[in-house]
């Protein structure tokens, strides 16, 4: 069977009820999924399923897992060659800022419109340079990322598409963990 790895949006972040992942996992597994492991609390989830698309896998696991907690969960998934591909393309991006540099993926569940990625492409906040990937947008700060104006649901407006934010370093982690899938 396939493997896919899946970003969970808005799960354990900004209010939301906790999720644990031992229940996530036993959901999905009841759903169907078979090797379902997740990495950290924040929604990072790889499973083997049947079914043959990365589509037709975040459809599922929005609905079934949208059920499960009783709030939306929105599922942004990859294969793991695809997500390997994506972690390529952001680190060929040169870092633009001196000294530690903060970077992150909004993973987006489709390819990045045109007009957003000129929007990326003119960003003139200072601190702040966004870069159209793919189907992600890589974000990179030279400052505090709470001070930050590019936030996920910035990413979201100009793409018109939904994404989840996750430090570069996680997506890398995952990609290598789960590579073999």
């Amino acid at each position: 069977m396939p493997g896919y790895i899946a970003f969970l949006r808005a799960v354990n972040v900004g209010g939301r009820r906790s999720v644990r992942m031992a229940g996530l996992r036993a959901a999905l597994e009841d759903a169907g999924y078979t090797q379902v492991e997740t990495h950290i609390q924040s929604g990072n989830v790889a499973v083997t399923s049947r079914r043959r698309t990365a589509e037709s896998v975040a459809g599922h696991l929005t609905s079934t897992l949208s059920a499960w907690a009783g709030f939306d969960i929105p599922c942004i998934v990859r294969t793991p060659a695809a997500l390997g591909e994506l972690v390529r393309e952001a680190d060929a991006v040169a870092p633009m800022f001196p000294g530690p540099v903060k970077r992150y993926l909004a993973v987006a569940d489709g390819p990045v419109p045109q007009q957003a990625a000129a929007t990326f492409a003119a960003w003139t906040t200072s601190g702040e340079r966004a870069v159209a990937l793919t189907d992600a947008v890589l974000a990179e700060l030279g400052r505090d990322f709470h001070e930050s104006t590019l936030t996920n649901a910035r990413i979201e407006k100009i793409t018109g598409l939904t994404t989840t934010w996750r430090a570069l370093e996680v997506v890398r982690t995952v990609a290598e963990k789960w590579s073999e899938r």
